[in-house]
């Protein structure tokens, strides 16, 4: 699959065909290339290790050499006693030689593990702040199609998983492949016909791990792709319970969650069987290479070809040549969780970006603050998918555009092609003249300040979340002054803490009305030149309500308004108020021409009034 098409699967669907081993392998590589000097003293490290280790098994078998010879001469008189001529000095020092090897062959792993571990700790550091980055240059179109449990199973989940492994396979594999060359030489160098036999052992493990590994490696790619649809639906329905308990759906979201679970349950033993039986089999190859090195190396001792203590060594070394194979096996399992997480990782890298297209169009020299000028868009391509066909309004500075609407109308929508959270798709909308799609986004939204019907308020301090929409360092005075024309401070003042107390991470120890009330500071605080209002005051008592248009009007004066509003009562001193359906103008006026016309905002108001009284 090309690299245009894996984005495209994973900006459409939320999920990722896991097919590219080696290629993942490389982008991997390519983070460590970033700390390649941290990677080549692991490497010098480990090497070093490995040279102590396979040298000591043949100078220890130099030890019973000196033992076997010693008996073979058989028992002599030796200062008046019978016994056999051993150099006990000469075993002394091969004794010490092997013990300084040994000292020196753990130091050396302990200090690639040392190593190890802060390089595996930045490389991580990097993928992570790369996912951030990332996260906010995604456009809203790609993240709207996401689920959120999906985003963050990826990056949880999915960087949990690299993160365990990464450190552990990339000390396995200079371990694996250092002892493997090292262990080989030294082989070759004793004996080339014990070499064959231990090294045809190990061609089969190679054959093993090549058959299994491709079958386990698509059964862990499923139990990840499982994982991320089931916490998906976890944090889905965790986020609605109330609604789930209000409509007795408890047992129904249960049933479905028991599939859901028995389908990762299913994946997840067929992935663990196949890579278990890595190691048992792994062990049978080891297994028939030991016994093959042991009977050879006793004939050619019989026959006075090898000296014992090669072969002794030799069965070291045949042991040792099983270790790489072992920890071969053993590192499929991590690879392949490692794999299967970062190449969801890096589909979430290649998703598409918020484009930045350059219009091309003159600057207008007129006196108009905003400019709809024959605006087309739709959620999909395609001219039957368009939402907005011809809208065209003309905003004058200082303005309070009120835009209401039946549900569909185009209103939201309306206000995400001001943000440029979505691009037109057709005609054009100025800023003081020039299009917003040659102003830099940053720029743009800086000019802005939004207070939606949804509100959203991370976990930390009230005074952490009120600042949060300043795009400038603010005082606690300005910060104070702010939350007082919101008529939050009030209620702030009352918290155990006041400015200090911390929101929890949903926001649920203050009311819905007070969260609305920090929202709405927060867009005081930024001082913007065109206030956006979507619903607002929507969680708001009317007598809060009051105070808050009051405190707007203020905050108004002198700043372009666009408020989306269902009650119309809050926006009769709107200087426009743009009447939508299916995303086309039926009326434009104001409260009191819009009445007099007696036409579909006079059916709306009266809809609303009349329900009011009965």
């Amino acid at each position: 699959m090309a690299k245009e098409e894996k984005v495209k699967t994973a900006s459409h669907t939320g999920h990722y065909k896991v097919d590219d081993f080696w290629g993942t392998i490389k982008r991997l590589g390519i983070y460590l290339s970033y700390r390649k000097w941290g990677f080549l003293l692991v490497a010098f490290v480990s090497i070093t290790a490995t040279i102590f280790q396979t040298l000591s098994p043949q100078v220890l078998g130099q030890a019973t050499t000196i033992i076997y010879e010693g008996i073979n001469q058989g028992r002599q008189l030796v200062n008046g006693q019978m016994r056999y001529p051993i150099d006990f000095d000469a075993l002394k020092r091969v004794i010490m030689i092997v013990v300084v090897m040994y000292i020196v062959s753990a130091t050396f792993r302990y200090l690639q593990g040392f190593f190890l571990s802060k390089l595996a700790a930045r490389v991580i550091r990097d993928i992570r702040q790369d996912m951030r980055d990332k996260l906010n240059r995604l456009s809203i179109k790609t993240v709207d199609r996401i689920p959120n449990g999906e985003i963050l199973s990826r990056a949880v989940n999915d960087m949990e998983n690299v993160a365990m492994s990464l450190q552990q396979t990339i000390a396995q594999l200079l371990m694996s492949t250092t002892i493997f060359i090292g262990t080989v030489y030294m082989m070759f160098s004793i004996s080339p016909l014990l070499s064959v036999l231990g090294i045809s052992s190990a061609l089969l493990g190679f054959v093993i791990i090549a058959v299994i590994t491709p079958k386990s490696q698509k059964q862990f790619a499923l139990q990840q792709k499982l994982q991320g649809q089931l916490n998906g639906y976890i944090e889905e329905n965790y986020a609605g319970q109330l609604e789930n308990k209000a409509f007795n759906q408890e047992e129904a979201k249960l049933a479905i969650f028991k599939d859901k679970s028995q389908e990762y349950y299913e994946a997840s033993w067929k992935a663990q069987l196949l890579s278990g039986l890595l190691t048992p089999l792994m062990n049978v190859a080891k297994s028939i290479g030991y016994v093959l090195v042991a009977v050879v190396g006793g004939i050619k001792v019989a026959n006075g070809s090898l000296p014992l203590g090669d072969v002794q060594a030799m069965l070291q070394y045949a042991n040792m040549l099983s270790q790489p194979l072992k920890q071969t096996a053993q590192m499929v399992n991590q690879i392949q969780r490692m794999t299967t997480s970062a190449e969801r990782i890096f589909a979430f890298l290649d998703m598409d970006e918020m484009e930045n297209p350059s219009s091309q169009l003159p600057v207008l020299d007129t006196d108009d603050k905003m400019t709809f000028d024959h605006v087309q868009f739709g959620y999909e391509p395609g001219e039957e998918n368009l939402l907005m066909t011809d809208f065209n309004l003309k905003v004058k500075p200082g303005e309070m555009i009120a835009i209401v609407g039946p549900t569909g109308a185009g209103k939201s929508t309306l206000i995400n092609l001001i943000e440029r959270f979505y691009e037109v798709s057709g005609g054009s909308i100025k800023l003081e003249g020039k299009d917003i799609r040659d102003y830099d986004k940053e720029t743009l939204r800086n000019r802005m300040g939004m207070v939606l019907q949804d509100t959203w308020l991370f976990k930390g301090t009230i005074r952490e979340n009120i600042k949060y929409g300043a795009h400038r360092e603010v005082n606690d005075k300005e910060m104070v002054e702010a939350a007082q024309l919101a008529h939050a401070d009030t209620f702030i003042r009352k918290l155990p803490h006041g400015y200090d107390t911390i929101i929890n991470e949903d926001a649920s120890n203050i009311s819905q009305g007070q969260r609305q009330l920090l929202t709405i500071t927060r867009a005081f605080i930024s001082d913007p030149e065109i206030l956006i209002l979507d619903e607002a005051t929507s969680s708001i008592d009317t007598r809060t309500e009051i105070l808050i248009q009051r405190a707007m009007a203020k905050l108004r004066h002198g700043r372009t308004s666009f408020v989306v509003a269902h009650r119309l009562s809050t926006i009769k001193d709107a200087d426009q108020i743009i009447v939508l359906s299916h995303g086309e103008v039926l009326e434009t006026g104001t409260h009191e021409s819009l009445l007099n016309q007696q036409g579909f905002y006079y059916d709306l108001y009266q809809s609303q009034f009349s329900n009011a009284s009965e």
